[in-house]
């Protein structure tokens, strides 16, 4: 028999003080950080700060190693009104706002952490409220900032995956990660962003598309306090933070940021398009269909 929700702040369940979270989901290495930090000023919103991996595996053992190094893929059926409250539980406790206050009632909730890109059916579940903004990169530049990544180490995730040959697994763990082992680092990683993306599309195409808001990163760099005000409004948030014609780097940039600079690994890139050609028309055409 599972256990009752809790009780949260004035003897209701955190789970009911979470009120319209907003997810940013995306393939690794699309901006993600950049929009988080970038979003967070929104007066009104409440962050843990930073990604989550740990609180969220941590809930219901939703480590993947506890779930037979499947993937981090969550659905709906792992929504169970105990695990969700464990959870709410979690990141109530730390949500700040702009000014570093914690939540002392009803919050909205900003969470980007990149494995929620494989766990949009779990929080639809857990909020039906919920609001998703789906952050699409170039697919170029995405595969080039995700080989730097693997080779770099700084984004391990999995260092002792069972039965993997290759660098240490890094980034999001997809559903059949065991046919990428021993492939070359390029196949690896196209086919990783692959799967995420067709995921993580179907996913989101299911929502009623007045919970789904697209953000394209390339116009995020070119006209950020454009693409803010449009993005907080469509939020239903206030949006008065005067940003710069240039953003800062993101805490996770790892070398200098360039549209060009996929082009130092081309051949390997343009070796991948035919793998990941049909996905990235399908997240062009989702993207389009849903930025407003």
């Amino acid at each position: 028999m599972s256990a009752a929700p809790s009780a949260g702040v004035a003897g209701r369940p955190y789970r009911d003080r979470i009120v319209r979270p907003v997810l940013i989901v995306s393939t690794p290495r699309s901006g993600s950080t950049l929009l988080f930090e970038t979003l967070v000023k929104a007066p009104g919103l409440f962050s843990a700060g930073g990604e989550s991996h740990a609180r969220i595996e941590q809930a219901a053992d939703f480590f993947p190693g506890s779930r037979g190094w499947s993937s981090n893929r969550l659905d709906a059926g792992d929504a169970r009104p105990e695990t969700v409250e464990e959870l709410a539980r979690s990141f109530y406790a730390v949500l700040r706002d702009r000014d570093g206050a914690s939540a002392a009632r009803d919050a909205r909730m900003l969470e980007k952490t990149p494995k929620n890109a494989l766990r949009v059916p779990f929080f639809d579940a857990a909020w039906p409220d919920s609001l998703f903004i789906y952050l699409y990169r170039d697919v170029r530049q995405t595969l080039a900032s995700m080989m730097e990544a693997w080779a770099s180490g700084r984004f391990v995730t999995y260092p002792a995956l069972p039965g993997w040959r290759g660098l240490p697994w890094s980034l999001v763990l997809t559903p059949g990660w065991q046919e990428l082992s021993g492939l070359d680092l390029p196949e690896i990683v196209a086919r990783q962003w692959t799967a995420t993306t067709n995921i993580l599309v179907d996913d989101l195409s299911a929502l009623p598309p007045e919970r789904v808001i697209g953000v394209d990163y390339g116009e995020l760099l070119a006209d950020p306090q454009a693409t803010m005000i449009r993005l907080s409004g469509t939020l239903g948030l206030e949006w008065d933070t005067q940003l710069p014609a240039t953003l800062p780097y993101s805490k996770t940039t790892y070398s200098r940021p360039s549209p060009d600079k996929w082009q130092r690994l081309k051949p390997q890139i343009e070796s991948m398009i035919p793998i990941v050609a049909a996905a990235d028309a399908k997240a062009r055409a989702f993207l389009e269909k849903i930025r407003r």
